[in-house]
Parts: C-alpha cells; structure tokens; sequence
C-alpha cells in the first residue's frame, strides 16, 4: 500500500473511530438516540442539516490536505512531515476543530436535548485546552521556525477574512 493510502486510510479510521467519530456520532447516538423532535420545524431541521454538512467539509478537507500535503495523518500519533499551513489553514489554525463544532451545534439544534448543549460547551472547552496545552506546544516544537510565523498570522478560532500567503519556502 502506498504511503498515501495508508495515511489516508489511517486518517479515515481516526474520524470513524477516533476524536471526530465519537464526538459527531457515538455522543450525539448515546445520548438522543438520534430521535428528532416529532414537532421539530422544518427551518429547524433544515439549519441543523446545513451546519452539520457544513461541519463536515473541514474534516474531509483535512484529510486530502494532511495526506497529499503534510505527508502525515489526522492522528496524533503520526503526524504530518510537513506543517499544513494551505487550503481552510489559511484561514484558521483549527479548521478541522472548527468543522466537528460546527457539526456538533448543527445536532445540538437537530436533536434539540439540554444534554447535547451541555456537551457542546465541554466539548469546546476540551478542545480548546487540548490545543492550548498539547497542540500548539507541540507544533512549536516540531516546527519551531514555522509555526511561530504561521501562529502569528492565522487566528486560533475564528477564520480571517482574507486567506493568509506563507512566504515561498
């Protein structure tokens, strides 16, 4: 198997089985069953669906992104060789965390139980100090003279406007 299957392959296994796949499927089963509200509107239904797609375009993007590109894995475990500071991660630092979040609000809507709500806020809690303490260090210390650069220039949460243009490598 290529090196290009098997990380994507290895990434695809991280989002069905891993961080994305318990947080955006086994949670959200565990705890509503997937049962919609019978009296749900169907704008609610509708908006819930949206950021749920949404959500999910920065994971499927990641993965090309972290194979073709960073030469690595989604997983921590075995990350990429290169920093991925291209395609979403232009915009923001955390595109892929962004995605679940957006996911996870979207089924917070859908499903419509205080216990989704609650879990939304602790899973962006989580986050945000898995990355804080664990991430950024780490990306610090295996990319110590691009990072920095790139952390400076693209916002942790909330995307920029414009894409950001690394200088040419």
């Amino acid at each position: 198997m290529s090196s290009d299957r098997g990380n994507a392959l290895i990434s695809i296994l991280f989002i069905v089985f891993g961080g994305p796949g318990i947080l955006l499927v086994y949670l959200p089963f565990w705890l509503t069953r997937f049962r919609i509200p019978p009296d749900e509107p169907h704008g609610q239904i509708l908006l819930a669906s949206a950021l749920i797609l949404l959500g999910l375009v920065p994971l499927f993007e990641s993965i090309i992104r972290f194979v073709r590109v960073g030469r690595g894995t989604l997983v921590p475990t075995a990350p990429t060789r290169h920093l991925v500071v291209s395609g979403l991660y232009r915009y923001v630092r955390n595109p892929m965390y962004v995605g679940v979040v957006t996911s996870f609000a979207g089924e917070s809507i859908l499903f419509e139980q205080q216990a989704m709500s609650i879990s939304l806020v602790i899973v962006c809690l989580g986050m945000h100090l898995f990355v804080c303490f664990y991430e950024e260090p780490t990306l610090t210390r295996r990319y110590p003279l691009e990072y920095p650069i790139y952390k400076s220039h693209v916002r942790r949460w909330l995307p920029r406007f414009t894409p950001w243009k690394a200088a040419a490598q």
